[in-house]
């Protein structure tokens, strides 16, 4: 179905080929996971395989490309969509119409189908993943999980025998991810189609995939079954992470196979519990202070009197469902919407009415779009620009860059980065300054596992340095990693708020694999395990 023959990529002014001599074969009805580090070459594979590159991204491609038997160097894109059916990051970025049934005829308008066969495909999309409830819906009240539906079903309204998936789960909370993947389950079992998904939160699919595809980051590509491929790769999710701390074989991929596996293990570790969080004690003046706040947009409201205090050297994660408040509960404390009712302090200071000179000083915020935080032509000068207003050394903002994503080229523009890359460089625009209150909202959205390493190191050391870190997150890794304590907000009520093993160990939704393998026992990370058979017997 999918054939690369000694494909080589190569853009232009590039050191080395984002792809090199790339041998591959994907056959009818499998599921492949692409994975890599951020800037490995993941998104110009996806790319390739439906002619967007080198038809729309430039570059020079060398060798073939076949999908379907047609070769994406002869058919632009336009001419392959009954073929190949492509989802990137953004589904946002890609509906043109405004209502749920429109978007799906969209494509068979432009494909010249007949009405009564436009009509069939249309129902069938909709029964194909579960969107006929949602046909009359304005897609801007849907939530991110039922976007990224109707996207998918957009594309699948062409036809195509094959859906390529960029980062499909990336900005969804852990619910809306499992009904995203359960549609992409279906078209492969359902109705033999073959997908490629790539996707850095590979806790959430691996378990799926029928082959990996590893790209090391140098040009290569390898790829087989998925436990072999993952003994090789250098970072892993935390079940094949654990896996491998234990010495299981074959390497557990689901958490299923993982409990089954661990049994002994929690037996052995039952009197070895790791030290619960302490809390820093509550101070004079908290960081940050919301006494009963309410907010929305128009009439509608989205918080109902949420009141939050957070101290220094805390780190608090705000977890929730889509559409739960999260977003802009960190848009009030930056300042960049009004409550309705109530008082928020950040720093001591009124964000709202602070000037922009004054308020950067206090607090920096990082939004789920950080391209808006990006106004220079070059990652040279983005850099250049945050140690001049910051006051820092030259060379510190690329420091911090380089700490969370190594290899982004100075000449660069930012919109010329992948998802991960542009994030990592907001991130390091807001965190040079060090301002004593952080906020971030999907702070991992298109990083890999390295980046978020490095970031959870530099919001580990700002909070021991004293500075408090709110993050919004559906990421329940990363909380586990990071957070101190999480606050949970359902409907724009806070329904839970406590130190982080309290509140996510024995959730159905926010526990992370670890607490799910190692239940009853209180680990909620690969670490905390490898800490605790260091003191075994």
């Amino acid at each position: 179905m999918i054939e690369l023959r000694q494909v080589t990529i190569t853009y232009p002014d590039a050191v080395r080929p984002a792809l090199s001599g790339v041998n591959l074969r994907v056959p009818e009805g499998e599921l492949c996971l692409v994975v890599g580090t951020t800037g490995s070459g993941k998104s110009t594979l996806l790319r390739a395989i439906n002619g967007l590159v080198p038809h729309f991204s430039g570059g020079r491609l060398e060798g073939v490309v076949s999908v379907g038997g047609r070769s994406t160097a002869e058919f632009p894109p336009r001419e392959l969509a009954d073929v190949v059916g492509f989802v990137g990051q953004d589904p946002d970025a890609t509906f043109v119409t405004d209502v749920v049934e429109d978007e799906l005829a969209y494509v068979l308008e432009n494909l010249a189908v007949p009405p009564v066969a436009m009509r069939r495909r249309v129902e069938e999309v909709l029964d194909l993943l579960d969107l006929a409830p949602l046909r009359h819906r304005p897609i801007a009240t849907l939530s991110g999980g039922q976007r990224q539906r109707v996207a998918i079903g957009a594309v699948l309204a062409a036809a195509p025998r094959v859906l390529v998936l960029d980062e499909p789960t990336s900005s969804l909370d852990p619910a809306a991810a499992e009904e995203v993947l359960s549609a992409i389950a279906r078209l492969v079992h359902d109705i033999g189609m073959t997908v490629l998904v790539a996707e850095h939160r590979l806790e959430r699919v691996v378990h799926l995939a029928d082959r990996v595809v590893w790209l090391p980051g140098d040009g290569r590509l390898v790829h087989g079954e998925p436990a072999e491929v993952l003994h090789r790769v250098p970072t892993v999710p935390p079940v094949v992470a654990l896996g491998r701390l234990a010495g299981w074989s074959p390497l557990p991929l689901s958490v299923r196979d993982a409990r089954r596996a661990a049994s002994q293990l929690r037996e052995r570790l039952a009197s070895y519990a790791p030290a619960p969080n302490v809390l820093p004690g509550r101070s004079a003046a908290p960081r940050i202070q919301a006494l009963g706040v309410r907010a929305g947009y128009g009439p509608t409201e989205v918080l109902h009197g949420v009141s939050l205090s957070v101290e220094p050297h805390e780190v608090v994660a705000i977890m929730g469902r889509n559409g739960a408040g999260k977003s802009t509960f960190l848009r009030l404390l930056a300042g960049l919407q009004s409550p309705r009712k109530g008082t928020v302090r950040v720093d001591g200071i009124d964000p709202v009415a602070a000037t922009a000179a004054t308020l950067v000083r206090h607090v920096g915020f990082v939004p789920q779009d950080a391209a808006v935080l990006l106004a220079a032509s070059s990652v040279a000068d983005e850099l250049a620009a945050v140690d001049r207003e910051a006051g820092t050394a030259a060379g510190t903002a690329r420091g911090v860059l380089d700490g969370l994503v190594a290899g982004i080229g100075d000449e660069h523009h930012p919109n010329d980065l992948s998802e991960g890359q542009r994030l990592a460089l907001a991130l390091a625009v807001v965190l040079t300054p060090a301002p004593p209150v952080v906020l971030l909202d999907e702070p991992t959205r298109g990083l890999d596992y390295d980046g978020k390493r490095h970031l959870v190191t530099a919001l580990r050391q700002l909070a021991r340095d004293g500075h408090a870190v709110v993050l919004a997150t559906h990421d329940v890794e990363l909380v586990a990693e990071l957070a101190d304590r999480v606050v949970v907000l359902a409907d724009g009520e806070v329904i839970a708020d406590g130190p982080t093993s309290e509140v996510v160990r024995h959730s159905r939704v926010f526990a992370p694999q670890v607490a799910r393998i190692m239940d009853p026992e209180p680990f909620l990370t690969v670490a905390e395990v490898a800490r605790a058979l260091e003191l075994v017997p």
